[in-house]
């Protein structure tokens, strides 16, 4: 066997293991949370047999932009903090255009 073998399994275990705490056990859940907005965009878009972006995506988008934005907090990466703060803005001011559309209609 080559020797980066041995190296590759010491790396994950330093990774995925040694360093696993609450952390690292709440940026799984963020990412999952993240993750799964486009699960549910799959689905609506399935179901409409078009693209479409459903207000749950939005929600999905800043439950686990927010989590992932205290992780990386947390971890101090100023990548991923610049990353998930400007995207919560993003899916902030996407909820606020539809609720301001749908109240418009509605006082229509």
């Amino acid at each position: 066997m080559s020797d980066w073998l041995p190296a590759i399994g010491t790396w994950f275990h330093q990774v995925f293991v040694e360093q696993f705490d609450v952390w690292i056990a709440i940026g799984f859940f963020a990412q999952a949370m993240f993750s799964a907005r486009f699960l549910i965009q799959w689905i609506a878009s399935e179901r409409a047999g078009r693209s479409v972006v459903p207000v749950a995506f939005w929600f999905f988008s800043i439950a686990g932009g927010a989590i992932l934005f205290a992780y990386a907090l947390y971890r101090k990466d100023p990548v991923f903090i610049a990353g998930q703060g400007a995207g919560l803005l993003i899916y902030a001011r996407n909820l606020w255009l539809i609720f301001r559309e749908r109240r418009g209609a509605l006082t229509v």
